[in-house]
């Protein structure tokens, strides 16, 4: 693979994010025996929370497992209990659809996104992730080489740079004007610890999975994460600024429980408790979705991936197609014999492939609050929400 006459016979691949759509390109990309680097903007790998639990399907997300070598690795570390699901009544509390997994049913096990991170991040060769590296632009010609200006002076020069740095993707800017828009529909996140213990009333209604309940208007989404944890999102048709509506901030925890039980007062005293029981403060977490579709004109060293490309409400789908784009985007850069052949290629496919799931998720966070069962192995599912993407917030950065 070459980049063309008047470059470097060796590309140069430089991938910004080091999110799992990110991190699986650059391990497929090695397997291949192509040097590429990766840059992020937190100062390390345990520089925050990764986020919540993700479901990886065996139709994208397991195959790009499968390609960078780590399928059976995933399996030893992932959770196919959590695949069970419960639909609760709004106003009883009571479990109405109920899906439990079959003895070795590996559809779309669990996992914590810092296991999965960190699976990815050991398989890479040393150095291969700069931290601490926040980008700030993407210049040079459309024809190469790029130039990546980060906000410590430094400046890395590029024949393809790949965007996988998420909802507010900074790489983007080169290619297309788009920004996310608001869905209508927020989340609140609440944590709860070593449920089991210090929760068992939650730990017994949210069981080894999640739950769900709503009621057209409002609804709830318990996960069962790694390491005794649980976390709820309360998911509202409001404002984005609802909680400065109510002349209140996020760090006013007593104020918004307050709030939530006004909002849910006709819900069971069971579901309730999801909402005031947490362990420390709620996190905000706003939804956005970028317009469909999201297109633009060919560039042979600039392309996107996951939420940077097609970022959607989180209805289980967004990391599982970062990394479906990651593995093919690699792979078209293995086969072909020019980077831009390769992107052509690889965008030829993402594009007309993401188009249709925007289209047919386009308004679909109002289903979040729909009071009707859902198959599990459907689309409702809040899984991506704490880590939306590549990105674990939902608002700019």
């Amino acid at each position: 693979m070459t980049t063309s006459p008047t470059t470097s016979p060796t590309p140069r691949i430089a991938v910004v994010g080091a999110g799992p759509g990110g991190l699986t390109c650059a391990r497929i990309l090695q397997r291949h025996g192509i040097a590429v680097t990766v840059h992020d903007h937190e100062n390390g790998p345990d520089a925050r929370d990764q986020g919540g639990t993700l479901d990886l399907h065996e139709d994208n997300g397991q195959i790009a497992l499968r390609e960078a070598g780590l399928l059976e690795d995933f399996f030893r570390l992932c959770r196919p209990e959590g695949q069970e699901m419960r639909q609760l009544d709004a106003a009883t509390g009571t479990t109405g659809f109920h899906h439990v997994p079959e003895d070795g049913e590996r559809f779309k096990p669990e996992i914590d996104r810092g296991r999965l991170r960190d699976l990815l991040l050991d398989s890479l060769e040393p150095g291969t992730v700069h931290w601490g590296r926040t980008l700030r632009s993407v210049e040079g010609p459309a024809d190469g080489p790029r130039r990546l200006h980060f906000a410590d002076g430094t400046v890395v020069e590029a024949d393809l740079v790949i965007g996988a740095d998420g909802a507010w993707s900074r790489v983007r800017r080169a290619l297309s004007p788009a920004t996310p828009r608001y869905t209508g529909i927020s989340f609140l996140e609440a944590w709860f610890h070593d449920v089991d213990h210090r929760h068992p009333g939650i730990a017994d209604l949210v069981g080894p999975g999640s739950a769900a309940a709503a009621d057209g208007e409002r609804g709830l989404f318990a996960q069962r994460n790694g390491g005794n944890h649980i976390r709820v999102y309360v998911i509202q048709r409001a404002p984005a600024d609802w909680i400065a509506e109510a002349g209140l901030t996020v760090q006013d925890t007593d104020g918004i429980r307050a709030l939530l039980l006004d909002r849910y007062h006709q819900w069971s005293p069971r579901l309730r408790r999801l909402l005031t029981d947490n362990d420390g403060r709620y996190v905000d977490r706003p939804l956005h979705a970028l317009p469909v579709p999201h297109t633009w004109e060919h560039s042979p060293t600039v392309t996107l991936l996951g939420d940077a490309a097609h970022l959607m409400p989180p209805l289980g789908v967004g990391v599982n197609l970062a990394m479906l784009d990651a593995c093919e985007l690699a792979l078209a850069l293995a086969e072909h014999d020019t980077v831009a052949d390769a992107v052509r290629a690889y965008e030829a496919t993402m594009l007309p492939r993401s188009t249709d799931m925007q289209r047919l998720l386009d308004g679909a966070a109002d289903g979040l609050l729909s009071d009707e069962a859902h198959d599990p192995h459907g689309a409702h599912d809040a899984h991506d929400a704490s880590g939306h993407g590549e990105r674990s917030d939902h608002r700019a950065a």
